[in-house]
């Protein structure tokens, strides 16, 4: 396997990535399913070398944990095994088995008659990302790209260097020859996204993952584009009339089953009324999965826990660690979300239809769920095949960025000779403006 082409410049590498871009939109979706399913398959085939790689990364990240840089959670994100690389796999062949985002008629108008107007799906262009220390970030990023026909400039962590120029290797390896070069591109130094930053002459959208701060700065320093993924503070709300039962174990999964990721629960809030029936049985099943729990003075008066202070509301741990804050009502809960929530995702549970509906239309986040666990909150789960990351912004795309979050549109107009003059002026011809049923064929009033 070849090292990755690293002594190609950033610059250089931007623009081999613009001009891949326009030969990857026009690329059959058999084609990308087929270099999604090389793709996979190559994964699989140097899971070894992926390992022996990881395992150098994961080296280093355990005696960062040893000095007290690092934390277990970090360390997990970073580690790959057989399982995960397996599960990889299977990822990018889902995407692969997605329905193909490009080309899709999303609306059409009849201005007159032989003048159609038709709104197609197409790709952004050249995307630029920036995540975090999980390898398989890396992998669902190209996988996402490739199949939306976008090219990507991908900048991991540091910390998880060696497994992404092997896992880079991989998947541009693989698809070499059935996807045009340049169309995938690894960046390493902080300065290479210093100069991602300036490029919005090429890159068309950038995606950081990481703290609000890191995605701030992104914002602030470049005029491209930003779809931020920032940190995930989701709460689950236990109502005064749940059913307790599926409150402990909706709140249990939602922080133990996978601590350390952004859709983790962060907050418990439970009602008054239901606190002390709760509490003590789920406090000793969080202990027993050796979650430290910090409450506000009312849950620590039912049960033992730590003392939280005002900076545990608006923390994301990424790890065995949950906020508890006892509530006197729907709306305080509301309030409480409104005000230090990150708008990632929220979770209510309760028996009355009513107060999930006031919950759900007055929260604030990007995914809003009734009597289930924010753990849900997932590109696969959702049945995206995958995701970039998770939208918290309100623009363009909102939640699990997929497939869709990648495409944006343009418009094809069909005519047969129509000059806008006939349209203007005294005894202007009117327009019909009729919407219609109908997809895009290429010279179709010209009789082709």
């Amino acid at each position: 396997m070849t090292e990755p082409t690293t002594e190609r410049s950033t610059e250089t590498k931007i623009t081999e990535a613009q001009s891949a871009a326009l030969e990857l939109a026009n690329l059959s979706e058999e084609t990308r399913n087929d270099a999604l399913h090389a793709i996979a398959d190559a994964i699989e085939a140097e899971s070894e070398a992926i390992l022996e790689a990881n395992a150098v990364d994961v080296e280093e990240a355990e005696a960062m944990l040893e000095a007290g840089e690092y934390t277990q959670a970090f360390v997990d994100r970073l580690k790959l095994s057989e399982s995960k690389l397996r599960d990889i796999a299977e990822m990018v062949r889902s995407v692969a088995g997605q329905a193909d985002p490009l080309g899709r008629t999303l609306a059409a108008r009849r201005l007159d008659e032989d003048l159609e107007l038709y709104k197609l799906s197409v790709p952004i262009g050249v995307l630029g990302t920036v995540f975090e220390s999980r390898p398989d970030a890396l992998v669902q990023i190209a996988a996402l790209s490739l199949k939306s026909g976008n090219a990507v400039i991908l900048k991991g962590g540091s910390e998880a260097a060696e497994s992404n120029r092997i896992l880079y290797d991989v998947i541009r390896e693989a698809a070499a020859g059935a996807v045009p070069d340049g169309w995938a591109a690894l960046i390493e130094a902080r300065e290479d996204v210093e100069t991602l930053l300036t490029r919005d002459d090429a890159v068309d959208l950038l995606m950081p993952r990481g703290s609000s701060a890191f995605v701030e700065y992104v914002q602030d320093n470049t005029s491209i584009p930003v779809l931020g993924h920032t940190e995930g503070i989701c709460h689950v709300y236990v109502d005064l009339d749940a059913e307790l039962e599926m409150a402990s174990d909706i709140a249990f999964d939602a922080k133990v089953q996978y601590p350390a990721v952004c859709n983790a629960v962060e907050t418990l809030l439970v009602h008054e009324s239901v606190a002390e029936e709760l509490l003590p049985a789920l406090a000793d099943r969080y202990r027993e999965a050796d979650v430290e729990l910090r409450g506000d003075e009312r849950a620590r008066a039912i049960t033992d826990m730590n003392a939280a202070s005002e900076a545990d509301w608006s923390t994301e741990y990424g790890d065995l660690i949950l906020a508890v804050k006892v509530v006197d009502s729907l709306a305080d809960a509301i309030d409480h979300v409104n005000t230090f929530g990150s708008k990632h995702t929220e979770s209510i549970v309760t028996e009355t239809a009513d107060r999930a509906e006031k919950f759900m239309r007055s929260v604030d986040a990007a995914s809003v769920f009734h009597n289930a666990s924010t753990r849900f909150a997932d590109g696969y789960r959702f049945g995206l095949g995958a995701e970039v990351g998770i939208s918290t912004g309100k623009t363009h795309a909102r939640g699990p960025v997929g497939l869709e979050g990648l495409t944006t549109y343009k418009y094809h107009l069909e005519g047969d000779g129509q000059l806008v003059a006939t349209y203007a002026g005294e005894g202007a011809k009117p327009y019909l403006h009729q919407d219609f049923e109908g997809e895009w064929i290429p010279g179709r009033l010209a009789g082709e």
